[in-house]
């Protein structure tokens, strides 16, 4: 979607597509459940754990902190990454709003 379509779409609908975006690959899920059994990792950690190449990982990571979803704190030469506790308790509050006020068509 073009940037000057966003701005058609209400603020919480945007949030919410973003969120949806962050989690659409299967390498960023496998990420996020990566870190939620870590207190924190170093990008090459999860490098050494999927089938992924550094670069890769760190284009995803980016995705992931962009979204809100993921946050990292530089450390010397490195970025160590964690889940974002109010990001994801604030997608889980939208995205369960979303899912329990769909009314069904059929």
């Amino acid at each position: 979607m073009g940037l000057s379509k966003k701005d058609e779409f209400t603020a919480k609908q945007n949030t919410l597509a973003g969120y949806a975006k962050a989690l659409a690959h299967p390498a960023r899920v496998a990420i996020v459940e990566y870190l939620s059994t870590s207190q924190a990792c170093m990008c090459g950690d999860i490098v050494d754990v999927l089938p992924l190449s550094q670069s890769t990982v760190s284009q995803h990571l980016r995705e992931l902190k962009s979204a809100g979803l993921v946050k990292g704190e530089i450390e010397g030469t490195s970025v160590c990454y964690c889940l974002n506790e109010s990001g994801w308790n604030e997608m889980q509050s939208m995205l369960g709003e979303f899912l329990t006020t769909m009314k069904k068509c059929c």
